[in-house]
């Protein structure tokens, strides 16, 4: 994994602005902190910073190859799992390679299918290849977006990077917002809706899309999208394909030159993961599997169950570790340091996030990173396969609005009046939730009910899985660790979304049908267990720290925050002493301390990256 970005402009000599592209660069030393490249024509600058994971020394980029008279060069972030295989269908084409690493395989496939490459690439990726006959770009981002891609045009400019801090480096790009990002940041928020930048002039390319930059101007497509068929296989049939593709998944995921780990919460999705991965290494004798686990101090005194947390994870965690006698590594913080991240992930996003859901990742990842450099995660089990609670409770299935977030009009509440006039925010959501409806590739024949729940999965897919996939690239990047997330196989993606609901819920439980093709595999108590989330702190001295930060905002007459917010309001909600305050605010993870965090991280960000608004 790496970070990547670059510089077109067809009015300039670019070889005469070599720091601009060096300070773009360096921006990303966290994505990639083992080497740092560019490369410089007259229109077009690319920058890459490395994190070595295939063939350590030879994998250097921008990479450039020459056929003939053509020159093309690439930047890339991201890993190919079937490099192996389009290794030697381009051999057999006569290509000769000089290293083992899956950029010269990419790069290889581009100069071979032009286009059409990615339609045969299986992995995450974001890239940009130059062909300097053409005088082209092109550009191109994983069909599920693991790898983010952001691009902006300013000034006659052509700036992309995989990150916005890459992008907010060059001396044209300012950071400016306008109400459509600000509707983003406090209707939607931490969510994104896809493409969208935040930033003014700055967009994001949407999974599985292409982008093509040349003289006459832009274009973007795209190359995969979710289609609609009937499902022909029956239950037993159905389980024993997803157990196929997620075992094949596992094993094409764990080929790295460098230590891999996997994350263990003793859920399902995670034990699943863990048990191939596991049993795999056995199989192949590569030795005992490391595990992490992610807590915090105090928790299991703090710890009540609800209906989105239903047990505690440690004990669930020391089971799948005894049972498959895996390395494990518990990880735990406290309070101070949490509230000390809430800072840092702001920086790692270039917006406000998921408050401490993100700073508690990065905090983990930065320990992950001491005894191992790839990690694999669980991440959109529940969006694929339908285990989240809103898939199951009416109110959600009934709400005509994003089912993680049905409190917008309190949030809304919560903001100056003029301001919420000027951004309309319940507008702006509703119409950003008629745009994903519009979207959905609906099936002739279904039932209302299966129509609905195809609109949830859709919704989820495309719409929340973004959020957590964003969270997880920014957080373990931010200190170089790649994570791969086994469940975003496109091919496992695509099957699943056809499966009907009563076969995803088999045996009347969320998940049913993993659940059924993991028989076997996993230990009956844990494949029964009921779904609980990535963990989050219970100490109540953590909604002490966080309302006194936002107490501070307030009493701060210089603040940027005041002009968003309902002072007062926000100040009786933090000088309360009900404890219970519990204002749902995104998600699963985020309510009231929550909130409270994410307004600290508004006032952080637009002081920190000094945002104008306009």
């Amino acid at each position: 994994m790496c970070g990547i970005t670059g510089w077109i402009d067809w009015r300039k000599d670019l070889t005469q602005y070599p720091s601009v592209l060096v300070n773009m660069t360096e921006t990303l030393v966290a994505r990639g902190p083992d080497a740092s490249g560019t490369w410089i024509t007259q229109h077009c600058a690319l920058g890459h910073r490395r994190l070595s994971v295939m063939d350590p020394e030879n994998g250097a980029q921008p990479m450039v190859r020459k056929v003939g008279d053509a020159t093309y060069t690439v930047v890339y972030n991201g890993e190919l799992y079937n490099a192996p295989e389009l290794k030697r269908e381009l051999e057999q084409r006569g290509h000769h390679f000089k290293t083992t690493c899956d950029t010269e395989v990419l790069l290889a496939a581009f100069i071979e299918w032009g286009r059409a490459c990615v339609d045969r690439f299986n992995g995450i990726f974001a890239f940009a290849a130059w062909d300097d006959t053409e005088q082209t770009l092109f550009l191109a981002r994983d069909r599920l977006g693991v790898k983010p891609l952001f691009y902006a045009q300013a000034d006659g400019a052509f700036l992309f990077g995989s990150e916005p801090k890459s992008i907010l480096a060059h001396p044209d790009m300012k950071a400016e917002i306008g109400p459509e990002g600000l509707a983003e940041i406090f209707a939607v928020g931490p969510a994104r809706t896809p493409g969208h930048g935040i930033y003014r002039n700055m967009a994001e390319l949407k999974p599985g899309h292409f982008m093509i930059v040349d003289r006459s101007g832009t274009s973007i497509r795209a190359y995969w999208k979710l289609e609609s068929k009937p499902h022909t296989d029956d239950i037993d049939a159905t389980a024993r394909t997803v157990r196929e593709l997620l075992q094949d998944t596992v094993v094409r995921q764990l080929a790295s030159d460098v230590p891999v780990c996997t994350l263990l919460s003793g859920g399902l999705d995670s034990s699943a993961l863990t048990t191939l991965a596991a049993n795999y290494y056995k199989e192949t004798g590569t030795g005992v599997l490391h595990t992490y686990s992610v807590d915090y101090k105090d928790n299991d005194k703090h710890f009540k169950a609800n209906a989105f947390q239903p047990n505690a994870d440690a004990p669930w965690i020391q089971r799948m570790s005894d049972f498959l006698g895996t390395n494990h590594t518990y990880v735990e913080f406290d309070t101070p340091e949490l509230v000390e991240s809430l800072k840092s992930v702001v920086l790692a996003r270039d917006t406000p996030g998921m408050a401490d859901v993100d700073g508690s990742l990065l905090l983990f990842c930065r320990e992950i990173k001491k005894g191992a450099t790839v990690a694999i995660s669980g991440e959109a089990a529940d969006e694929v396969f339908g285990g989240y609670p809103w898939f199951h409770r009416e109110d959600a299935l009934n709400a005509s609005t994003f089912p993680w977030s049905l409190a917008l009009n309190d949030r809304v509440g919560l903001l100056n009046a003029d301001f919420a006039d000027w951004i309309k925010p319940a507008d702006y959501v509703s119409r950003r939730y008629r745009e994903a409806l519009g979207e959905v590739p609906r099936l002739a024949g279904e039932t209302a009910q299966q129509n609905r729940m195809r609109e949830m999965s859709y919704l989820n897919i495309t719409r929340f899985m973004p959020t957590l996939l964003d969270r997880k690239d920014r957080m373990s990047m931010a200190v170089g660790l790649e994570v791969r997330v086994p469940f975003c196989d496109h091919r496992l993606v695509e099957y699943v979304w056809n499966v009907p609901w009563e076969i995803k819920t088999a045996g009347d439980r969320e998940k049913g049908i993993l659940r059924r093709a993991l028989k076997g595999i996993l230990p009956d108590d844990v494949l029964t267990r009921k779904k609980s989330p990535y963990p989050k702190t219970h100490n109540p001295a953590y909604a002490a720290a966080v309302r006194q930060w936002v107490l501070e905002i307030l009493d701060d007459s210089a603040s940027p925050l005041h002009q968003f917010i309902d002072v007062p309001k926000i100040r009786s909600l933090a000088e309360s002493t009900d404890e219970t305050f519990n204002l749902p605010w995104f998600g699963q993870l985020m309510n009231g301390p929550q909130m409270f965090a994410y307004l600290g991280q508004v006032d952080h960000w637009l002081r920190t990256y000094k945002v104008s608004i306009r």
